[in-house]
This record gives structure tokens, sequence and C-alpha cells, in this order.
């Protein structure tokens, strides 16, 4: 599905990991996979009966992704079952936490959610964070102005992932 490998593509640009300070780990990506993925869910939940068909597609081609993600890195098949269940569970808990921040006018509670989940609530990484809650919330604008059924075809825009402004100033708080 070309949605999905838009969605995964954006994640995996080098911005994030070298300007925003976003771990360049297994976790780190998947985080950054979640993150796309949920902006990619939070804007098709509301595209009606075709939005909400695509967006289970994505939901599905996600755990399908990283189900074979995991049997590359070796993980034995009795494992892999526990292991993906244990990954819906969080991007459940994910989902609702960046929900919260969404809903909310100031950034603190979506800051709060990027950093504990992206950054692991490492202090030094809350200037990384906050960037990021504003990265999201300019995509999840921009999604917004999409048409869905544009977005289900796979022509969809993402926010650059940090402005060069953005990735100066995180480089020299370093």
């Amino acid at each position: 599905m070309a949605l999905y490998s838009a969605a995964v593509r954006q994640a995996r640009s080098p911005a994030f990991y070298l300007a925003g300070g976003v771990p360049d780990t297994v976790e780190g990506r998947f985080e950054m996979v979640a993150v796309h993925a949920y902006l990619v869910l939070r804007r098709l939940r509301e595209g009606g009966p075709e939005g909400k068909e695509a967006g289970q597609k994505v939901f599905d081609l996600l755990f399908d992704d990283m189900d074979q993600t995991l049997r590359e890195m070796g993980v034995g098949d009795l494992s892999v079952g526990k292991k993906i269940k244990a990954l819906a569970s969080s991007f459940y808990g994910r989902m609702q936490a960046y929900d919260a921040g969404f809903n909310e006018e100031d950034d603190g509670t979506l800051v709060a959610s990027v950093l504990r989940n992206v950054y692991g609530s490492e202090e030094q990484s809350a200037h990384h964070a906050a960037s990021l809650a504003s990265y999201m919330r300019l995509t999840d604008r921009l999604l917004h102005e999409q048409d869905v059924a544009e977005i289900i075809s796979g022509r969809i825009f993402f926010a650059p992932p940090f402005e060069s402004s953005v990735a100066t100033e995180l480089n020299e708080a370093r």
C-alpha cells in the first residue's frame, strides 16, 4: 500500500535522527513509524467508510511489517506473537496519549508524551521533544488540508522533518 510506504519513508528521514535527536535504534525507528502511522490514522478516522477501511489496512500493514522485522532480527516463531501483541498494546497507548495531547491547546501533554515515548523521558531531550511535537501538530494540520481520497491513494504530504531554522537551533542547543 503506497500510503503505508509513504509514512514509513517519512519516518526514516535522517533529519529525525540527526537534527531531531531521535535514537537511531530499533526502538527509535519504531517510535517514528508509530508517530507517522498515528498521524495518518488520525486523519483517516475522519474520512468516512473509505478512510476507516484504509486506516485498518495501514494498521494491519504496520503490524505485518513489525512481525517480519522481528523475524528478520531472529526472534523465534513462538515469541513473535507475544511481542506483536505487546507492540500493539503500546501503540494503542501511544495513540491515546497523543490524542490527549492534541485535544489540549497547549503543547504540555503532547510534549510529555513525545518525551516519554520517543526519547525515554531524558531531560536533555526536552527541546527535541518540543520540536517533534511541533512537527506533529504541523503535519496534522497539513494532513487535514489534504483530500482523504488523495491520501488513501498514497499522494500524501508531510511537513518537512525539521525546518532548517529548527535544526540549527537544535544543533546549537547541544
